[in-house]
């Protein structure tokens, strides 16, 4: 034997021991990075979604806050197109979460003097901050899924979708935390008046839930609608500005670089740069399934919109009162959060059809019990149900159809999950946009439509068994890394 020849030898033994003395540990480590991933984004959309969950009610004129709303998905949309797969390329997942937290603090600041001059801009920097944050963060964990799945010998599908559960578990109580710090700031030291609840009981009724038309709400005839104090709306602010901030420290401190796990992993990004980055996320619309998965993805989209604007406008706002928006919509953040972390299990036992039919049937029934519902302000249980039960589905929604793109998509991630938030993206828009001008009634129909074809869409591709075909013919082709340099065998 050569001296080179035992040279070699040497090496692959050393790297065989490192690598097998790094896999003990290393689940932990892996766990360790998705916790902090899920606590910073529950931190940093704590305040926004505390903040945007208000727009349609405290920035009411001329529809200033739902106008900010949709300019914020708009510029997601072209975010989505341009941005994830370039910036990734540049900064990696961890650096591009961590840079583009500091996008959406402009939002925030924006509330101490809410203007189309301050607000619209700033909404838009949201939008071209949010593409490339929810790629990087789809991409690492899925890529440390695999890598996991590799040191467990576990199947990749299941871990993902536990990943992504576990994730929106801590993702969805930003919702939770949010809602409770605007309505106790909004409702400290605010009495209840017993004459303003009998008017409102005999006129909410019939001009707030389907009925309500935002365009034409009058608040001098009902006072739930009147404007909260300027200096409590500071308050709010400033909590949700510390918050980003603390957000942006926690994974610039706290997170390792994926490039711990995917060296040697050939991405759907992987060597591209310019407009050959973008062709990446465009070329994936030619595959048939992801046509097919857009209908659903676009109600996800819609339906989350309707929520935050509508049902917060149309049903609470008008028949309880602006201080109650983040109560009814606590019970939304808790039980999403429960069932996005409850769904990861579920679906080992039951698999996703059952799961996307149980989802479908409670949300068609949603839908349905609204355009009947006649809100008055004694009804505070239904406003937690119904908020409640929107949760479950809408966890439902995000965890399958997320898991459904990197199943269909091996070696795509970043174009799948780039397309999967755009088009939620345009669902979302289409929502704000058409929000001031029709009436809640209208916009419960149109959602109804969008899932009623969003279903059929998924039932093709179970049909068609593409998802099983992904699934056995899935194989991971990275590399798993101890040290700066890829290990070879």
């Amino acid at each position: 034997m050569t001296s080179e020849s035992n040279e070699m030898a040497g090496e692959f033994v050393k790297v065989k021991s490192e690598r097998t003395s790094f896999q003990p540990t290393e689940r932990w480590r892996i766990m360790k990075n998705i916790l902090i991933i899920g606590f910073a984004f529950m931190i940093h959309f704590t305040a926004f979604f505390g903040a945007s969950n208000l727009q349609s009610s405290i920035n009411a004129d001329n529809s200033l806050g739902t106008f900010t709303l949709a300019s914020i998905y708009s510029s997601l949309i072209f975010s989505n197109i341009f941005l994830p797969a370039l910036v990734i390329s540049w900064l990696g997942c961890k650096w591009t979460i961590s840079l583009t937290f500091i996008a959406y603090m402009p939002f925030i600041a924006a509330q101490f003097y809410p203007k189309f001059y301050t607000l619209i801009p700033a909404g838009l920097a949201v939008g071209l901050g949010g593409g490339p944050l929810w790629c990087a963060k789809c991409t690492y964990l899925t890529v440390v899924a695999e890598a996991y799945a590799t040191i467990s010998d576990m199947n990749v599908d299941v871990l993902v979708t536990r990943f992504l559960g576990l994730f929106y578990m801590f993702f969805q109580m930003s919702q939770v935390w949010g809602n409770l710090i605007s309505s106790a700031v909004l409702s400290y030291g605010i009495e209840a008046q017993a004459t303003n609840v009998t008017l409102n009981s005999s006129v909410v009724a019939e001009v707030c839930g389907a009925n309500f038309c935002g365009a034409i709400a009058d608040t001098s005839e009902n006072p739930n609608l009147a404007q909260p104090p300027q200096e409590r709306i500071y308050l709010i602010s400033a909590i949700y500005l510390a918050c980003m901030i603390l957000a942006c420290l926690t994974v610039t401190f706290g997170v390792d670089s994926l490039s711990r796990y995917d060296r040697g992993r050939k991405g759907s990004a992987a060597g591209l740069s310019g407009l050959k980055l973008l062709s990446v996320t465009l070329k994936l619309l030619k595959e048939k399934s992801q046509l097919m998965i857009l209908p659903i993805t676009l109600f996800i989209g819609a339906e989350q919109a309707f929520l935050i604007a509508d049902y917060t406008a149309s049903y609470v706002s008008c028949a309880w009162g602006i201080s109650n928006i983040g109560y009814a919509l606590i019970c939304y953040g808790v039980t999403n959060a429960i069932a996005a972390i409850a769904t990861g299990a579920v679906v080992k036992h039951t698999g996703r059809i059952p799961l996307m039919i149980f989802a479908f049937v409670l949300h068609m029934g949603l839908l349905v019990a609204l355009l009947y519902w006649r809100p008055t302000p004694e009804q505070a249980v239904i406003y937690f149900l119904v908020s409640g039960l929107w949760g479950v589905c809408d966890a439902i929604w995000l965890v399958q159809v997320n898991a459904l793109n990197g199943i269909l998509f091996p070696n795509k991630e970043e174009a799948a999950y780039s397309n999967f938030r755009l088009w939620e993206a345009t669902g979302s828009v289409l929502s704000y946009a058409y929000s001031p001008y029709l009436c809640t009634f209208n916009k419960l129909y149109t959602l109804m439509g969008i899932l009623c074809v969003g279903m059929i869409g998924y039932g093709i591709i179970e049909g068609t068994g593409k998802v099983s075909k992904a699934i056995s013919g899935n194989k991971t082709d990275f590399e798993l890394v101890a040290t700066g340099e890829v290990t070879r065998y």
